[in-house]
């Protein structure tokens, strides 16, 4: 029997295996961005035809973008029934943030020992809008930032396994953030885009023990803003729990 042999993966690290350039690609990245904000709230029913009109796509583009995000679990389709948006589980949503604060900090501390000039050069590009979006409270581009951010860390460490872990963990923990919290203050949001820009340096220094405490402490930031800075001490639960009998009702 002849030898298998196993080539290498060319030098391709982009984690997204679609092409930006397919029209899939760029009806996926919209409305990722808008389940993770709430522009299609948990437990939204989700019809093809008006998401095609609004997004500016074709059936089969929302299709294949619709069947991508339920394989990320951040929606939900029934054959015959429809499509709709995923509701928020506390429970999911509590064992993400702890496997995300995880592979992050392995994430970070690869980077800073493996992370080439154009990898450092592409984590600081995901920066430059940070204070125009800050100034005009743009919670979309914020979140769109913050994404690209993480993204960009993950993809320096050079380990596309934990890479990918990182981009999953991302967007279901960030839709939890944004969905059950208030609007983020000036100050946080602020003190925020300095945490990234202090992880950044660390990276750009190659420093792995300053790395791996910078995103430590940025995991423990954003969780102590969930549990402390609801509007509402129960909100959180509220928000979790409608969501979920509107899952159950669609499926009766």
């Amino acid at each position: 029997m002849a030898a298998k042999t196993i080539s290498p993966r060319a030098n391709d690290t982009r984690l997204d295996e679609w092409s930006p350039q397919l029209l899939k690609s760029r009806l996926y990245g919209p409305l990722l961005i808008d389940i993770i904000v709430g522009r299609l709230a948990p437990g939204e029913r989700l019809d093809e035809q008006i998401l095609a009109k609004r997004y500016g796509g074709g059936l089969a583009g929302i299709r294949e973008a619709l069947a991508r995000l339920s394989l990320e679990g951040l929606v939900l389709r029934r054959a015959r029934v429809g499509t709709m948006v995923s509701p928020l589980d506390l429970m999911e949503a509590r064992d993400a943030f702890g496997a995300r604060a995880l592979v992050e900090i392995e994430c970070a501390g690869l980077a800073a020992r493996l992370a080439t000039d154009a990898d450092i050069a592409a984590i600081r590009a995901t920066l430059n809008e940070g204070e125009a979006a800050i100034a005009k409270n743009d919670v979309r581009a914020l979140a769109v930032m913050d994404e690209a951010f993480h993204v960009a860390v993950a993809s320096a460490s050079h380990n596309r396994v934990l890479a990918k872990m990182v981009m999953t963990l991302h967007h279901q923990t960030a839709r939890f953030w944004l969905v059950t919290m208030r609007e983020p203050s000036l100050e946080e949001s602020q003190l925020a885009l300095a945490q990234h820009r202090v992880l950044a340096d660390a990276i750009a220094a190659h420093d792995v023990v300053r790395a791996r405490a910078a995103m430590m402490h940025h995991r423990w930031f954003s969780v102590h803003r969930i549990v402390q800075h609801a509007e509402r001490p129960s909100e959180c639960l509220h928000n979790a729990l409608k969501s979920q009998t509107d899952a159950e009702d669609w499926d009766t």
